[in-house]
């Protein structure tokens, strides 16, 4: 293994190994990386998706890997770090990223569902958090970054399971920071990005007739992306990216039972009327089809300005609930 790199805010030669990177907030987060000179491993699923993004990769003249990998499977995960490795001969940042999602009535998504939901996400990360910390050790530099998203501190209404993993990461992450705490050099970055407008929901499994579309308050998947590339070069152990992933969190910690009742209800009577909607396992069990692109939707500045403004009254709302009880508690 190779002597260990200096530091600095240039990540140029520096090898990244990016998971779930064919599509969506991975896709641009390989794209951000190689675009900053990185050495990128692209890990995925499905080879399609790979193959396009590895090619954009070697289009800016930087070396980079494509590797067909389930981050569920420990063998696979094996096989990602033996071609990192073979790169440069040393991995300086690990991005934890791959997800996936089932949403809809707890008993009615198959428990095969359940279960991969749990192994791609809990195990994914664990496996990557595993592999990469050995490595980062042995050199004594590394950076691991957490995709870890707000289901860390709120439950998904109607995505029980995927809630479960998230809460999971986040516990499991916190602890692994305790435990490199004594290494100065080393790093486990946890972001908390909010909704994304992004592949990731046209690809989740869904039942029960739930149907979320991307909600006009999602963020933009470049601008995560963007703040990945920014803790690789000021490691920081907890990020929200945005206005809107901590609006959304600070609300549920002050009204944690409204906010759940009030969003399952709402999601249950679009169901109610999508009842003979069928079920779809989306990229739980196969590995995510069309479309392979970052996007949703076409971004749109307007939406994010009307996401702004929606949650700038949000927060007057919350600040004068908030005084009005203080007003009570005083009379």
């Amino acid at each position: 293994m190779k002597e260990t790199k200096n530091l600095s805010n240039s990540l140029k030669d520096k090898t990244v190994v990016i998971t779930g990177a064919s599509s969506g907030v991975g896709r641009a987060a390989a794209e951000a990386f190689a675009q900053e000179g990185c050495n990128v491993v692209i890990v995925a699923r499905g080879q399609e998706g790979i193959n396009q993004v590895v090619e954009y990769c070697r289009n800016l003249n930087v070396l980079a890997v494509g590797v067909s990998a389930d981050m569920s499977v420990a063998e696979d995960v094996d096989k990602v770090v033996q071609q990192a490795l073979a790169l440069d001969g040393r991995i300086d940042i690990w991005v934890n990223n791959a997800g996936v999602m089932a949403s809809g009535k707890f008993e009615e998504i198959p428990l095969e569902v359940h279960q991969q939901v749990i192994k791609t996400n809990l195990f994914g990360y664990m496996h990557g958090a595993y592999n990469s910390i050995k490595i980062f050790k042995q050199q004594d530099q590394g950076i691991l970054i957490n995709n870890v998203s707000i289901g860390g501190f709120m439950p998904a209404p109607y995505s029980a399971v995927y809630s479960a993993t998230k809460y999971g990461i986040r516990g499991m992450m916190e602890c692994l920071q305790g435990e490199i705490s004594n290494r100065k050099h080393i790093h486990i970055c946890n972001l908390y990005p909010q909704l994304q407008n992004s592949t990731g929901n046209l690809h989740s499994a869904k039942y029960s007739g739930f149907d979320m579309k991307i909600p006009f308050i999602a963020s933009d998947p470049r601008e995560t992306a963007a703040k990945m590339v920014d803790l690789a070069k000021h490691p920081k152990k907890d990020t929200f990216p945005d206005f809107t992933a901590a609006a959304l969190t600070t609300t549920y910690k002050l009204f944690p039972k409204m906010v759940i009742n009030s969003a399952s209800a709402a999601l249950r009577m679009k169901m109610k009327l999508n009842k003979d909607k069928n079920d779809d396992s989306g990229n739980v069990l196969t590995n995510s089809k069309e479309p392979l692109r970052v996007y949703g939707n076409p971004p749109s500045k307007t939406k994010r300005n009307i996401s702004l403004a929606l949650f700038a009254g949000l927060g007057f709302g919350v600040a004068m609930i908030l005084m009005g009880k203080n007003r009570n508690s005083l009379q």
